[in-house]
């Protein structure tokens, strides 16, 4: 018997960092997903794979197929504690059951576009395939969410919310430790994005942890911010529901400069940014934790997709036409049997 899970990668369109602090913030699904799968095996310590992108624990082996932001693969990226949360959330002791996981994708990961949440998200519901367990889409949330907590130290829910259901989603975290409101934000059809890659690994837990900081050193200057983001997100889902391309785009410029002010871009987030906006694009800003990672630009026309990209991959950057609004058109990233 094998078990197989899926979780979207996304992208978050506005108010990162702002929506830790009970703030609205939407975000959206990718064309692209992490698939896990599960197999018993006679003994988790005789299994035999790659010389890197191999862990093991106690009654389990991870193959880690993904390849991180420079090539490596991400056992660099320390994938046995989230692991480690999962089977606990689920009520599983692996000691007992001698399971290999193996787990792929399509897209480098350590970017900002959610692979720890699809990689959570995947293998809980790949766990819960194998085991019978049945579990929903709820309770697979609530799953991943724990996992999360390795990466992120106090994350927002929001990445393993949109890694869950895919679609695009506007949410804002229950600072009162309730269920948070989640909402499905429906456009009047996809939108095409280019993701640009700085090529270096994303630092969420340094940037929240930063923020967190400079918060509290700087409380009157960070309201204001904090206030200016809140106005912003009613402005963006109006938009977005009017499919008034042009204001989304003014938002997202809006947004990145907020983001800007609390310190989580990097200088290479920026120069995409500029070579996006100097290419056509009609906004452009970073997506996830920051500190390096992607950012996107919104470029509807096919024309202005395929212009931007070029430009990005001309100036030494990765670039990745995909399209948002959708929760995948992509079929399944299917390992070998």
């Amino acid at each position: 018997m094998t078990g197989r899970g899926i979780g979207f990668r996304k992208v978050i369109l506005f108010n990162e960092h702002f929506v830790v602090y009970g703030i609205p913030a939407i975000a959206s699904s990718i064309d692209s997903r992490i698939e896990a799968v599960v197999e018993r095996v006679d003994d988790a310590r005789d299994v035999s794979g790659p010389s890197s992108g191999l862990l093991r624990g106690d009654g389990w082996v991870l193959e880690d197929a993904r390849l991180a932001g420079t090539g490596r693969r991400v056992e660099e990226f320390h994938e046995v504690e989230p692991l480690l949360l999962v089977f606990e959330a689920l009520g599983l002791d692996p000691a007992e059951e001698n399971l290999k996981i193996t787990v792929a994708g399509d897209l480098e990961t350590a970017g900002g576009i959610g692979s720890s949440a699809a990689f959570c998200v995947s293998v809980a519901r790949a766990l819960s395939d194998e085991f019978g367990l049945g579990l929903g889409d709820d309770a697979i949330n609530r799953v991943a969410y724990e996992g999360e907590k390795a990466y992120a130290g106090t994350p927002s829910g929001i990445d393993n919310t949109v890694s869950t259901y895919g679609g695009m989603i506007y949410f804002v975290k229950n600072m009162s430790g309730g269920e948070n409101r989640i909402e499905r934000l429906d456009i009047e059809s996809p939108i095409r994005i280019v993701m640009g890659n700085t090529g270096i690994p994303g630092k969420t837990r340094v940037s929240v942890s930063g923020v967190r900081r400079r918060r509290e050193e700087r409380p009157e200057e960070y309201s204001r911010i904090f206030e200016e983001s809140r106005e912003l997100i009613r402005e963006a889902a109006a938009a977005l529901k009017g499919h008034d391309l042009e204001e989304i785009g003014r938002l997202m410029d809006r947004n990145h400069e907020l983001l800007q002010r609390i310190d989580v871009s990097h200088p290479m987030l920026d120069e995409l940014v500029e070579i996006a906006m100097d290419s056509g694009a009609l906004g452009a800003k970073m997506t996830g934790g920051g500190l390096g990672g992607h950012m996107i630009a919104l470029t509807p026309l096919e024309e202005s997709q395929e212009r931007v990209a070029t430009a990005m991959r001309e100036a030494g950057f990765e670039a990745t036409p995909t399209m948002i609004g959708v929760s995948s058109t992509k079929a399944e990233y299917r390992l070998d049997e």
